[in-house]
């Protein structure tokens, strides 16, 4: 069964009563409600703007920070590529899986002394 809203002459929806004049025109009974509310909506839009000025630097920064690190990471696989390191590493294996080893193992009992 479908119900209708009931609808009262001189009040709204959101609960304002009007009261109506000989001339026709409307004024609103809750002066302070209204600007309470328009001081409200003012609020909520600075806030809106602060926060929308925060997301685009945001953004910008991290764009920033994204485009340095892949410049960084660039240029460590370019030093990488001509390291001596790593041509020793590609032509002695097994000899750098043995430094690498023994580097662990002298780090792990200088820091297990302490």
């Amino acid at each position: 069964m479908a119900t209708q809203a009931k609808t009262t002459p001189g009040v709204k929806a959101t609960g304002t009563t009007d009261s109506t004049h000989s001339n026709g025109a409307t004024e609103k009974t809750h002066p302070m409600t209204d600007k309470i509310q328009d001081s409200l909506h003012s609020s909520v839009d600075k806030l809106a703007n602060s926060a929308g000025r925060a997301e685009e630097n945001l953004r910008a920064t991290a764009s920033d920070s994204a485009e340095n690190m892949a410049a960084r990471k660039r240029l460590a696989e370019k030093k990488w590529q001509a390291s001596g390191v790593r041509k020793y590493a590609i032509e002695n294996p097994v000899a750098t899986a043995g430094i690498a080893f023994a580097a662990g193992m002298l780090v792990t009992s200088l820091l297990r002394n302490k």
